[in-house]
C-alpha cells in the first residue's frame, strides 16, 4: 500500500536525519517508526468482551468470593473525600 502524508517541514527533516544515522532510506525508517508505535494487528479481544452478562456474573462473583471475608471494612473516614485530599490545598 503506498501512503502519501504531508509532515511539517522540521518533522521530515528529522526523520530524514535520524535514518541517515542508522543507514536508512527515511520511507524504511518512518514505516519502522509506525510500526513500533501501533497496536499489533491481531489482538484478540479480551475476556471480558467475549463473556456473556451470565459468564460475566459468574467469573465476578467468584473474584468477590476469593476476597478473604475477614479483612477489616475501612472506616468512613478512611474512604471520605477529605482524608484522600489530606494535606493538599
Amino acid at each position: 500500500m503506498r501512503l502519501v502524508l504531508e509532515l511539517k517541514p522540521e518533522v521530515e527533516e528529522r526523520i530524514r536525519k535520524e535514518a541517515e544515522q542508522r543507514g536508512m532510506d527515511a520511507g524504511e525508517y518512518a514505516q519502522d517508526l509506525l510500526e513500533r508505535l501501533l497496536p499489533a494487528v491481531e489482538q484478540p479481544p479480551s475476556l471480558w468482551e467475549t463473556l456473556t452478562p451470565e459468564e460475566w456474573k459468574r467469573e465476578f462473583d467468584a473474584w468477590v468470593q476469593s476476597h478473604d471475608r475477614s479483612i477489616p471494612l475501612l472506616s468512613d473516614e478512611a474512604v471520605s473525600r477529605e482524608s484522600f485530599y489530606e494535606g493538599r490545598p
